[in-house]
């Protein structure tokens, strides 16, 4: 008797996917992104995803390096010195993995480069295949950017209109735009930079891509920055290790009912630190690896405001219980904004499952739309 059981393919192409190719297909749509990390917070929420770490909420694996080295040619530890694998896989309709890999050094802008430099391979979840190994500065530049403006859909009040920006770079560009499509009444802009460059190129942006923000100044303090703002985002770069050099936001300075979303160097003076200032994060097992990573006081090492948060559990200076993850307010077992006065602080880390939720997308876009260049792993292994 013959067996007819088919034979099964051994052959793997996947597809390569230029920035040129991302744009083609969406990764840009801020809209839509924001869409997707919902859907990817609720997926977070119920547990449908894994990272990396003993708790499987690891930010990623960096590679960084030290003051003094035996070996001239070893790089230095100047600012955002350093390489890092996040590698995730998220379920629900995306079910997929993947890991973004990138080299980051400041100095790369005296080269004309951005400060980092991305890739992000993306892989079938039951083989492990690749599907696609993609450019990723706009893919990761627009899913961080989007989750403010979850946050700000359902945090920030829905009559905001001034937004407060310190940074005038990347991420300040996509944030805004986040915002922008979580708060369709925004027509003034605030914005605090250094660089008469970053400026110029943020203001162009905005006179370009939003005609109804009719009012756009630049300011020269970050209490200006904060007064008055209905969104403050604070998008700057910066050096890390002295917690008191981080910008601050100062209480008195936060007009009451403002949502700030924090993905860059933040810290908060003691009033911001009460209990009727309301904390958000990402995801809080994010926080907990983290702080289990690194030496104490961890903000030291992380500016990211979460992690201060985590320092201030840890000191006895708030209770745990006052910390809310943004996943368990998408999901509706937390309550979203509650009054038009209380002041929301979130915290915006980054993970990897934003990576494989947006990058799944975009992929699906390129595959459908007949994006890309198609290349070969192999038609048979070698090795099996």
């Amino acid at each position: 008797m013959n067996d007819m059981t088919p034979i099964q393919s051994t052959k793997i192409d996947f597809i390569y996917l230029s920035e040129d190719d991302m744009i083609r297909a969406g990764v840009t749509d801020m809209p839509a992104c924001v869409d997707a990390m919902e859907e990817m917070f609720g997926l977070l929420y119920h547990g449908d995803y894994r990272m990396a770490g003993p708790n499987s909420d690891s930010h990623g694996a960096a590679i960084s390096f030290p003051e003094n080295s035996p070996f001239p040619d070893m790089p230095k530890p100047t600012a955002d010195r350093r390489f890092m694998a996040m590698p995730a896989y998220l379920g629900g309709r995306f079910r997929t993995a993947g890991m973004k890999w990138y080299g980051s050094n400041i100095e790369n802008r005296d080269k004309g480069l951005p400060r980092s430099i991305l890739m992000f391979c993306l892989n079938d979840a039951d083989t492990g295949a690749p599907l696609a190994f993609m450019s990723a500065n706009l893919l990761s530049a627009y899913r961080t950017g989007a989750i403010p403006g979850v946050g700000a859909r359902h945090l920030a009040r829905k009559d905001s209109r001034i937004v407060g920006i310190l940074g005038p770079g990347v991420m300040a560009k996509t944030t805004l735009a986040a915002f922008m499509a979580a708060c369709p009444h925004i027509d003034t802009v605030k914005v605090k930079g250094r660089g008469e460059k970053s400026l110029k190129s943020f203001l162009s942006w905005i006179a370009e891509t939003y005609p109804q923000i009719t009012s756009v100044t630049v300011v020269d303090s970050i209490e200006a920055v904060v007064r008055d703002s209905d969104l403050v985002s604070y998008c700057n770069s910066g050096a890390v290790g002295d917690p008191s050099t981080y910008p601050l936001v100062k209480r008195e300075w936060v007009k009451p009912g403002a949502f700030l979303a924090m993905p860059a160097l933040c810290n908060i003076d003691e009033a911001m630190e009460a209990r009727d200032v309301r904390k958000v994060v990402d995801n809080t097992g994010l926080y907990d690896a983290w702080f289990h990573e690194l030496p104490k006081p961890a903000h030291v090492h992380v500016p990211i405001i979460g992690v201060k948060f985590m320092d201030m559990i840890a000191e006895g200076r708030m209770d745990r219980a006052d910390l809310e993850d943004i996943g368990k307010i998408v999901a509706g077992d937390a309550p979203g904004r509650q009054n038009d006065e209380e002041i929301i602080i979130m915290s915006v880390g980054g993970m990897p499952v934003e990576d494989v939720a947006w990058g799944t997308i975009v992929y699906r876009n390129a595959i459908s739309r007949g994006i890309g260049v198609r290349l070969n792993l192999w038609d048979v292994p070698v090795l099996r």
